[in-house]
C-alpha cells in the first residue's frame, strides 16, 4: 500500500481493515476488501492517492450498485465517495454543481427543487453521480452525459485536472475516461422548467419503475446492456429464464433483466447465473448479452485477509 513500509499515510477520513462488501453493495453479498477509505474531503482524497504506491490496486465505489464483489474479496483499497464527495449546489440560473458522492435521486430533487428541468431520469439511477459519470448511466430516455458541460477527475498522484464534455468520447453505458483517472465531479447544464411540473415527472418515473421493477429487492439494477435494437429483458423472458436460479440467485419473475438475492447467495451463485443466462440467450437467439454489472475481486474465498 505505502510507498515506503516505514511511510505512515496521513489522512483525516475513515481507514477500515477486511470490510465486508456484502455491507457496501446493493446485492448484499460478496467477499472482504483488504482496505476500505472513506476520505474526509476532496483534500484528503487527494492526499491519500499522492501517498500510495503506484501499483496499488483502486476500486472507486459509491452505493453499490451495479457492482458484484466475488467471495475471495479484493486486494488494495476500496475509496467509499458516497457521503464524501457530497457537495451539490445550483448557480448561475441553469447550472448544477454535483459532486461524485451525491446520489443520483438527490440531484434530480435538486434540480426541480430549484425549478430546472432536464435531470429529472436521474431520479432512476440508483447510484451516485461518480458511477452516472463514468459509465454514462441512463433512465427514462435520458443519459447523463446529454446534460454534463464539464467534470473534474483526479489521477492516481492525487492531482486534479478539469475538462469538458467534448474530451470525452461517450456512447451508451461507455465512456472513454484515461486509465487511472476517475471523475470527482460534474457542471451540469440544466434548463428551466417552464412548466413547473418537475416533481411530477420524477414522481410518474418512480411510479413507473416501482411497477416494472423488483424496487425494495436486493439487486444491482440491470445486469445487461440493452443490445442494438431489442432489450435484453425480452431476450431473457423469450429463453423462458424468469425464475431462473443458481443458489439463491434468481431472474426475477417481474423483470427478466434483474438478478435477486433471496436470500444468502453467494457472488458466486451470482455470477454462475449471469454465464448461464449468457450462453442460453447465445444458443437461442444468436446474440451475446453484455454485462452492465461490473465483475471485481477473487474467485477464490478467504475469511478476510
Amino acid at each position: 500500500m505505502k510507498k515506503s513500509e516505514q511511510q505512515v499515510i496521513e489522512i483525516r477520513g475513515a481507514m477500515k481493515l477486511n470490510e465486508p462488501m456484502m455491507k457496501h453493495t446493493s446485492w448484499r453479498t460478496g467477499g472482504y476488501a483488504e482496505r476500505y477509505f472513506k476520505p474526509a474531503d476532496i483534500d484528503d482524497l487527494c492526499c491519500f492517492l499522492g501517498q500510495l504506491a503506484e501499483d496499488e490496486p483502486l476500486l472507486w465505489l459509491g452505493l453499490g450498485s451495479n457492482l458484484l464483489v466475488r467471495d475471495g474479496g479484493l486486494k488494495g483499497t476500496v475509496i467509499a465517495l458516497s457521503g464524501a464527495l457530497n457537495e451539490l449546489r445550483v448557480y448561475d440560473g441553469v447550472n448544477m454543481h454535483v459532486g461524485a458522492g451525491v446520489a443520483c435521486a438527490k440531484a434530480a430533487r435538486m434540480s426541480v427543487k430549484s425549478g430546472l428541468t432536464g435531470g429529472e431520469f436521474l431520479a432512476g439511477i440508483p447510484g451516485t453521480m461518480g458511477g452516472a459519470l463514468a459509465m454514462n448511466a441512463g433512465a427514462f430516455g435520458g443519459e447523463t452525459w446529454n446534460i454534463v458541460h464539464s467534470v473534474e477527475t483526479v489521477n492516481r498522484r492525487g492531482q486534479r485536472n478539469k475538462r469538458t464534455a467534448t474530451d470525452f468520447e461517450t456512447g451508451y453505458r461507455s465512456v472513454d475516461l484515461p486509465e487511472d483517472e476517475w471523475f470527482i465531479s460534474a457542471e451540469l447544464l440544466l434548463k428551466t422548467d417552464e412548466d413547473g411540473k418537475g416533481v411530477e415527472r420524477i414522481q410518474a418515473f418512480l411510479s413507473q419503475r416501482a411497477e416494472s421493477q423488483p424496487t425494495g429487492k436486493a439487486s444491482c439494477g440491470s445486469v445487461f446492456r440493452n443490445p442494438d435494437n431489442d432489450y435484453a429483458a425480452r431476450l431473457i423472458e423469450a429463453s423462458g429464464l424468469k425464475g431462473k436460479s443458481v443458489g439463491n440467485a434468481c431472474v426475477s419473475e417481474q423483470h427478466a433483466n434483474f438478478i435477486i438475492n433471496s436470500g444468502s447467495a453467494s457472488a458466486a451463485d451470482i455470477e454462475s447465473l449471469i454465464l448461464f443466462i449468457q450462453e442460453k440467450v447465445k444458443l437461442d437467439h444468436g446474440v451475446e448479452l453484455v454485462p452492465e454489472v461490473r465483475i471485481v475481486g477473487e474467485q477464490t474465498c478467504h475469511n478476510g485477509f
